[in-house]
C-alpha cells in the first residue's frame, strides 16, 4: 500500500469545492437559458470542470502543485474559460438586462 502525500491530499480535496462552484455556475447557467431563450453555453462549465480535474489528477500523480506544462496548460485553459463563461453569464443576466 502506497501512502499519500500531504500535497496530493490537498491538491485532490482542494478540487472538490472548485467542482461544487462550477457545478453550481453550471445548474444557473442552464436555468437562465431554460428560461430566458438565450444562449448561456452551459455545457461548457462542465468542460471546464473536467479539463480542472484532469490537471488535479495530474498534479496529484506527480505530487506537485506547479512545475509540470501539461497541469499547467489545462489549468490556465481552464480557467480562461471559465472567466469567459462566468462574465458572458454576467452580461446576460445583469447588464443585458437592465437596457430592458
Amino acid at each position: 500500500m502506497t501512502s499519500i502525500s500531504l500535497n496530493q491530499l490537498l491538491v485532490i480535496y482542494a478540487w472538490f469545492p472548485l467542482a461544487v462552484l462550477i457545478l453550481f455556475a453550471f445548474l444557473i447557467a442552464r436555468f437562465y437559458e431554460k428560461f430566458s431563450n438565450k444562449r448561456t453555453y452551459f455545457r461548457g462549465y462542465l468542460i471546464t470542470l473536467l479539463l480542472f480535474a484532469i490537471s488535479a489528477v495530474r498534479y496529484a500523480s506527480i505530487d506537485s502543485a506547479i512545475g509540470d506544462p501539461l497541469g499547467d496548460t489545462l489549468t490556465g485553459i481552464a480557467g480562461l474559460m471559465l472567466a469567459i463563461l462566468g462574465i458572458r453569464l454576467y452580461w446576460l443576466m445583469v447588464i443585458n438586462n437592465k437596457e430592458h
